[in-house]
């Protein structure tokens, strides 16, 4: 909303109202806005979950420390909320599409988590929402997700050009503006992959009907990454930790597609509009590291579903947007590691019950962060070394916008 005040300012010639044009001043007033939401408004929010005695209820797991978390106030999702939310409406262009999918995403998201939440606390009823319906939300998600992405006519990428008397984007004397579906592949020069290729062979018109392998794809990884982040938070300050650093590889690259300089320099696809992007991208940040500054080791307040699967499920939208869906093995590694971890478990003791008649396990629990808690490592060692290995998945990441 201050974006369009200033930009009449400007119109009216006001000194210093020319710096709201530019996306990383507004990044950078987004970020710091966002911390300031979540430490200082945090605070309060914390003591009114106190006051209605919004409490955890923790199962016993026979873990060490468990005991001292039990009635910590949980829903502190409502905090990363709003943190997010508040500086992206004040600072973002509200007509840019991409930044309506990311603000009604998350809204969705957080609707999701704060049901489960919901019936958790106020229900009395520790299973929360069954999961069957969490699974029919991020699938609606991931359908409204998919449908913007294929079908709106404002999402659409560049293409560089030789030929004059085309279409041009931004001014630029190289790019053509085209509706594609191509996303990026990581490690891979000329990376450039079209959905509609899997199914060319069936029909000559294969490309208008790329959205019957898209939309499923969508569905899929929102839904996973979202439960991914989810099964992550269950040490103090490991799913926000980890969502911050992977919220800054996102960033790099919403801003490098977005930047038809840095896109050519680089030869990378170019995505216009979607620099703005780093504006939400930025508050996302904010929020999961003023949120940290409750939320680290001893938590005064947990996120709760609120918070975890609409982390996961930003994390999955923005960079479906930003075309790097391929490479969220890579940068979600520790998200992934952790789904991986309860997967493997739960299916290797189904197959040893059923041919041996004893169910038996390769982690002695999981998700895997309770498998370090098993063998006696502290809480807090285990989330700094997932964090640093967090950074080591960020920074092989940003490498492939050159490593190719």
């Amino acid at each position: 909303m201050l974006y369009y005040l200033f930009e009449y300012l400007n119109e009216l010639d006001f000194p210093g109202a020319g710096v709201f044009q530019y996306i990383t001043f507004r990044t950078a007033a987004s970020v710091i806005v966002s911390l300031l939401i979540s430490m200082v408004f945090g605070k309060r929010i914390i003591a009114l979950l106190h006051k209605k005695q919004v409490g955890e209820t923790v199962r016993d797991l026979g873990l060490d420390g468990q005991t001292a978390k039990q009635g910590t106030p949980t829903m502190g999702g409502l905090i990363i909320l709003a943190s997010i939310l508040i500086p992206t409406l004040l600072f973002a262009k509200l007509d840019n599409i991409y930044i309506i999918l990311m603000l009604v995403s998350t809204v969705m998201l957080g609707t999701i988590g704060f049901i489960d939440d919901y019936i958790k606390v106020f229900k009395k009823n520790k299973k929360g929402l069954a999961g069957k319906f969490k699974v029919i939300g991020q699938v609606i998600v991931g359908l409204f997700v998919g449908s913007v992405l294929y079908f709106n006519d404002d999402v659409f990428v560049a293409q560089e050009v030789q030929s004059a008397g085309v279409e041009i984007v931004e001014g630029s004397s190289s790019w053509q503006a085209t509706k594609s579906m191509k996303t990026t592949i990581p490690f891979v020069k000329n990376n450039e992959f079209n959905y509609g290729s899997l199914i060319e062979w069936c029909c000559d018109n294969a490309m208008d009907w790329a959205w019957i392998i898209f939309i499923p794809v969508v569905i899929v990884i929102v839904t996973a990454v979202s439960n991914g982040a989810n099964m992550t938070d269950g040490l103090d300050g490991l799913a926000t930790g980890t969502s911050a650093i992977i919220g800054v590889t996102l960033a790099v690259f919403a801003y490098v597609p977005g930047n038809v300089i840095f896109s050519d320099y680089l030869n990378i696809m170019y995505i216009p509009n979607s620099g703005e992007l780093v504006i939400f991208i930025g508050a996302f940040v904010g929020a999961c590291i003023g949120f940290l500054w409750y939320n680290s080791y001893p938590a005064q307040v947990f996120m709760g579903d609120t918070g975890s699967l609409a982390l996961g499920g930003i994390i999955a939208v923005f960079a479906l947007a930003i075309r790097k869906e391929l490479l969220i093995p890579v940068f979600c590694g520790v998200f992934l590691v952790e789904n991986l971890s309860v997967m493997i478990q739960v299916a290797y003791f189904k197959y040893t019950k059923k041919k041996l008649g004893e169910g038996r396990r390769v982690f002695l629990m999981a998700p895997l962060h309770h498998h370090y808690q098993k063998k006696g490592m502290h809480e807090s060692k285990i989330v700094s070394r997932f964090w640093i290995v967090g950074v080591m998945l960020a920074i092989l990441s940003i490498v492939t916008l050159k490593l190719r």
